[in-house]
């Protein structure tokens, strides 16, 4: 059951966002506003209510909200994100959650965990140990999900778990196998291919630049959403970062 869809608006600073496993290109600040409002309408048109994290144009990063909590159930996570400049960004996203009524907890110092790096997929929880989340947060948020099975994963080459792999509906992980090794991968045609984000049913959010991964995820009986985010690949972002969702099975969440 679709439910609410937390999202920021990109501010007037998002070129300056980090850049870290890839070349920095320039990035069009309102083509991004642009790109942004339809990937929060393709949510919406696919029953996710849009709840908005305050403005927060000093924070070059902040539309990647992703990064500042973890949702899982009625429990958010509030993050402590690796990269210092960013953990600013996690207070107002603080305040949207605890107005949802979900339960708010913190991983703390000397931990470290950007929600990048988590992909919750049934039961099991997948950490990436990356450059941005370390085993001290890792073991937070397990002692955080003590029913869930939380299982950490080496990385190379990219920002986050999710940057390499995310899960289709029915659990199996697409990913890049020259990024992460993870049993029963289906690796895609294109690198954004490993970025889906399941809306419910058999439908899943793409970027249009994999168009060759949704024709083959078509042909498995999905559908697919796709939305261009061309401003927000060029750092490093992807169609995960850009949202929290909230399904509307996590109880008593307020409307």
């Amino acid at each position: 059951m679709p439910g609410l869809a937390l999202v920021r608006k990109p501010g007037p600073r998002i070129a300056d966002g980090i850049v870290t496993n890839i070349k920095r290109e320039p990035v069009d600040p309102d083509l991004a506003a642009r790109q942004h409002a339809a990937y929060v309408a393709a949510l919406a048109a696919e029953g996710w209510r849009p709840v908005h994290a305050a403005p927060a144009d000093d924070l070059p990063d902040a539309p990647f909200v992703e990064d500042a909590v973890v949702v899982a159930g009625r429990l958010a996570v509030l993050t402590r994100p690796g990269a210092p400049e960013r953990r600013a960004e996690v207070e107002s996203v603080e305040e949207v959650v605890r107005g949802l009524g979900l339960n708010a907890v913190r991983i703390t110092r000397p931990g470290t965990l950007d929600g990048g790096d988590v992909l919750q997929t049934g039961q099991t929880v997948y950490v990436g140990r990356s450059a941005r989340t370390n085993d001290d947060g890792i073991a937070q948020l397990a002692a955080l999900l003590p029913e869930r099975r939380v299982v950490p994963v080496e990385l190379s080459g990219v920002l986050h778990l999710k940057s390499a792999v995310t899960a289709l509906p029915d659990g199996t992980l697409i990913g890049d196998p020259g990024h992460v090794r993870l049993p029963g991968l289906l690796a895609p045609p294109e690198e954004s291919g490993a970025h889906v984000v399941p809306l419910g049913g058999d439908t899943v959010l793409m970027a249009a630049s994999a168009p060759r991964t949704a024709d083959l995820l078509e042909k498995r009986g999905l559908t697919v959403v796709a939305v261009d985010i061309s401003e927000f690949e060029k750092l490093e972002g992807c169609v995960t970062c850009l949202s929290v969702l909230v399904p509307g099975d996590s109880q008593h969440v307020r409307r």
